[in-house]
């Protein structure tokens, strides 16, 4: 079996490499510029160098179709596109182009190639916006509150009208917050613990954070990655939430942090008002009751144990 990841360089990207390599599959990753791009979460997890690298830019058609016929894959994994929610408000356009269009891209050049392609969308709970304390399923609305949110959302549609028009194989991964080491350091969750573990080394330094009453469903990538391979062995294809059904508020994620480091958060941690989004989540929470059942998958990691391991990882 051959997969192409787009975004291998990124958190799920590297995981996934690995669960796939373990496998049996050859693997081949793009990234925006294969040539110039450091692949840092590969060499972490010690696969750069059986990884095949390809150039794509998710927004340009004939990159996309280059690298798909180049790669010839068996399994497409589409992870890339701007990835944080907060850069979204920044950089809109950019955040539609690479998430939307790329994944029409993508879509359209399966539906053209020569031989059935198996296709997973990273979707995400984002869609959703605020759900009022209720745990979200595969039949909740779609309420997006960010620049980001609303492209993933039409992305997830995308998936499956070609679905539903054109018989492709596309599944959407409704994932949930999941978090590792690899998290890119401007994500909240790297940002608190690397503060925290500074802290306790004699930084001094205090910890800015925003809100800290939003409430979120915190998993363990790897676990997650395990998720979107699963999919694509289903005899149907379908969309699945992949989450731990476990909400906890930011306060609660940094109080176990700095517990973890024996320290009180309370004399590190400061809330600025500067650093509120124009719109967020006020809860965010899901379940995934339907990926238990058909796929036998089920979160084994909840917000404790994905604080301590990403500590263990510091320290």
């Amino acid at each position: 079996m051959r997969a192409l990841i787009c975004g291998v360089g990124g958190q799920d990207g590297a995981y996934l490499a690995r669960l796939l390599l373990s496998k049996g599959y050859e693997v081949l990753g793009t990234s925006r510029d294969a040539q110039v791009s450091t692949f840092n979460n590969l060499k972490v997890l010690g696969i750069r160098e059986k990884v095949k690298l390809l150039s794509m830019a998710s927004s340009d058609f004939r990159s996309v179709l280059t690298a798909l016929k180049t790669s010839n894959p068996d399994e497409v994994y589409f992870l890339s596109g701007q990835s944080s929610v907060g850069l979204s408000f920044e950089q809109p356009v950019e955040t539609l182009e690479s998430i939307t269009l790329g994944t029409l891209n993508m879509l359209e050049a399966i539906r053209f190639f020569d031989k059935p392609i198996k296709f997973y969308h990273a979707g995400s709970s984002e869609c959703f916006g605020d759900t009022g304390k209720k745990i979200a399923t595969e039949e909740t609305p779609f309420r997006p509150r960010s620049p980001y949110a609303v492209a993933k959302a039409s992305a997830q549609w995308l998936v499956a009208n070609y679905r539903e028009a054109y018989g492709i194989f596309a599944c959407n991964g409704i994932l949930f917050n999941h978090e590792s080491p690899l998290r890119p350091a401007r994500f909240v969750t790297r940002k608190i613990v690397d503060a925290a573990v500074r802290i306790a080394a004699g930084s001094g330094e205090k910890l800015m954070l925003g809100r800290l009453d939003i409430v979120r469903d915190w998993g363990w990538a790897p676990e997650y990655v395990e998720a979107m391979w699963q999919m694509l062995q289903q005899r149907n294809p379908d969309d699945y939430i992949i989450a731990t059904g476990e909400a906890n508020s930011l306060q609660d994620f940094v109080v176990e942090t700095f517990a973890a480091v024996r320290l009180d958060w309370r004399e590190h941690v400061t809330s600025d008002k500067s650093l509120y989004r124009p719109t967020d989540l006020v809860w965010s929470q899901g379940g995934a009751q339907k990926a238990e059942k058909a796929l036998g998958w089920r979160a084994a990691s909840k917000m404790k144990d994905v604080v301590r391991m990403m500590i263990q990882e510091k320290v």
